[in-house]
């Protein structure tokens, strides 16, 4: 479907390289995840594997269906449409820039509105639609020329919860229908959703690549606890000093740890309770790709 290999680009001499020797394959019918903090180099690498830009270093095979007019599209983080023109007028508009004509184009946007969702807005002008519905407009221009590769970049951004679920849902039916799509993103929860192979990038470089599987048996069970009361800085002291465990998240009332190779969670929970930890109830034995990339791209900010 896809082969890069070597891959390398920088946006002016002298400057760091934005992608530097990347190689990579997709797969057809397969979700490939893009995982990255802020410019580490998914949006340079969309727009390498989209022709936008061309790499000074490096290859990028396509297959000829691939290559071929319309058969890839490229979904950008911006949104990508005309604000003055309605949902269907942008829907026509791109159809015609594809070279679609008369049946084809009008089955091929009546089928981008069903799969996107907009069949209440579409003689709403873009500027008039909400934040969810603008993510969901993009999305259908990119589905107008029914690609078989699908480029989508941030495409949940800004979006409430049911525009995310519904979105995330839409791109899980494009891979049963056969889509190769690429998925970036720094939303972890929602690759881990969705993706079938991910890869972590950061400073222009791959630095993992494989299944979800494989890539989050390199990380450690975590232990997740419900405690009764708040947790003390002394108490979270004792826990570090005599337990090894460190908290690594406070997620809606629960308390996070990883839990320490070779430490049975039996005695980890009775020394988090001599530390003076009440617990009321406590999960175990799940693994989050956040672990891996915080591994991998450290936790300095990134602008």
């Amino acid at each position: 479907m896809l082969h890069l290999t070597d891959v390398c680009f920088r946006y002016r001499a002298g400057a760091p390289l934005a992608v530097d020797r990347v190689s990579l394959q997709l797969k057809p019918g397969e979700i490939f995840g893009l995982l990255g903090p802020n410019g580490a180099g998914k949006s340079t690498l969309m727009a390498l594997i989209s022709g936008l830009r061309r790499p000074q270093e490096g290859t990028i095979q396509r297959a000829p269906d691939v290559a071929a007019r319309g058969g890839f599209a490229l979904v950008p983080q911006e949104h990508a449409f005309y604000p003055m023109l309605t949902c269907r007028e942008n829907l026509e508009f791109f159809g015609g820039v594809l070279g679609l004509k008369g049946a084809v184009r009008l089955s091929r946007v009546d089928a981008a509105i069903t799969a996107s969702g907009l069949e209440q807005v579409v003689d709403k002008r873009a500027s008039e639609c909400s934040g969810g519905l603008k993510r969901r407009l993009n999305l259908a221009i990119g589905l107008v020329g029914d690609p078989r590769l699908l480029l989508l970049d941030e495409p949940t951004v800004g979006v409430d919860p049911q525009s995310r679920a519904f979105l995330l849902d839409v791109v899980q039916s494009l891979r049963r229908q056969g889509k190769t799509i690429v998925y970036a993103s720094h939303y972890m929860e929602e690759v881990q959703q969705v993706g079938d192979r991910v890869a972590i990038i950061d400073h222009g470089r791959l630095l993992c690549c494989g299944t979800l599987d494989e890539l989050l048996t390199q990380t450690q069970l975590r232990l997740s606890i419900r405690a009764g009361d708040t947790l003390t800085p002394e108490v979270h002291a004792r826990l570090v000093a005599e337990c090894g465990l460190e908290t690594a998240a406070d997620e809606q009332g629960w308390l996070s740890f990883l839990v320490p190779a070779g430490r049975e969670v039996e005695d980890v929970l009775r020394g988090a309770r001599a530390c003076g930890l009440k617990i009321m109830s406590f999960q175990y034995g799940c693994r989050h790709l956040e672990d891996v990339f915080l591994k991998l791209t450290h936790r300095s900010l990134r602008d």
